[in-house]
């Protein structure tokens, strides 16, 4: 009897854990509490809510700026490069178009018996700043070790930057002015070795700025895949998520900021850089009419990735871009492209 009153025991018990287990599964009617969410699915295009592919802080903001931020945040030093491999310093500099004081950062290579060095002002993608930059991975560290100055900044309405957001328009392009001038200016650069350099939509401060001020001493102008005009911007006219770009109809805006039509009487080389798929764009048409544009106007020496220089491109049938597979990072890919155009536009 004592053997039969045991096993009973451990069948209820049985019945009663199985019970228990099957009110608990999706579906059954009790709260299983949070689901977790899927992760956005990685589209390798900048506003697809996934920092990857050539992707980062600088030109694509709208996707890796919560993980700068929150490097920022957690309180680690973005401003932080190796003391054996730069030097840097942080300027306070007023847009005369506006008023407000920009900030400015230099990163400077620590390299021995080096009186002056080449520079390169960056110019960021979307509506970024310059934390992407000055980030202990960022271009600033990767450009310091190469031998290059680095000067970037924070526009009106960015980062340490008070004022109005202006969308790379004209106030912007009279900041980024002062900031070359500024930077050609500096004790420790070569100002025959001056260069700009911008990503993605950064296309459009830096042409405008070129355009209205032919005389700042820049030897040349490097473009990685930057938006030709407001279509590709706006991509169609489709409303950002994260940028308040005016409708596609309002041409007194748009007027301000579209890099096809500043790039023509740019007065300086002008380099394209231009991949398989391009970070925002379906095709690389935008590519192909900037070159167009260029060459038949006033930049002296037009090319396109490592083309022949001053070719233009049927969009029918566009050349072989720099492949998806390139091994290299945005940084070294740009540092690969500078130093030959310093090379090839330099004259001692």
């Amino acid at each position: 009897m004592k053997h039969s009153t045991s096993a009973l025991v451990v069948v209820l018990t049985l019945i009663l854990t199985l019970a228990c287990s099957l009110g608990s599964l999706p579906g059954s009617g009790e709260d299983t509490g949070p689901q977790t969410e899927s992760p956005p699915k990685s589209e390798k295009l900048c506003g697809d809510d996934v920092c990857d592919g050539p992707e980062n802080a600088q030109n694509c903001p709208e996707d890796c700026r919560e993980e700068s931020q929150g490097e920022e945040e957690a309180g680690e030093d973005t401003l932080s490069v190796s003391e054996s491999a730069a030097t840097q310093e942080e300027y306070w500099l007023t847009n005369p178009a506006t008023g407000d004081d920009w900030y400015v950062h230099v990163t400077t290579p620590d390299v021995a018996n080096t009186v002056l060095f080449p520079a390169l002002v960056l110019v960021p993608g979307g509506i970024g700043d310059s934390a992407g930059f000055r980030r202990p991975d960022g271009a600033s560290a990767v450009f310091a070790q190469a031998g290059y100055v680095s000067v970037v900044f924070d526009a009106d309405g960015r980062g340490k930057t008070g004022g109005e957001e202006d969308f790379n328009g004209h106030a912007h392009q009279d900041g980024l002015a002062e900031v070359i001038q500024f930077a050609a200016d500096l004790p420790q650069v070569d100002s025959d070795r001056l260069a700009l350099v911008s990503y993605s939509y950064g296309v459009t401060m830096a042409t405008g700025t070129l355009s209205r001020y032919p005389d700042l001493p820049i030897l040349f102008y490097l473009d990685w895949e930057g938006p030709a005009e407001r279509f590709d911007t706006t991509s169609e006219c489709t409303p950002h998520p994260n940028i308040d770009f005016q409708p596609c109809d309002d041409d007194e805006f748009w007027s301000k900021r579209e890099a096809l039509k500043f790039i023509s009487s740019v007065q300086v080389p002008y380099q394209r850089l231009q991949t398989e798929k391009d970070h925002v764009q379906p095709d690389v048409d935008h590519a192909l009419n900037m070159i167009f544009a260029s060459v038949r106007g006033d930049p002296p020496w037009v090319r396109l990735n490592d083309l022949e220089p001053d070719q233009t491109y049927d969009p029918n049938d566009p050349p072989a871009m720099i492949p998806e597979s390139d091994p290299r990072s945005l940084e070294a890919l740009t540092l690969d492209y500078v130093e030959e155009l310093f090379g090839l536009h330099h004259q001692p």
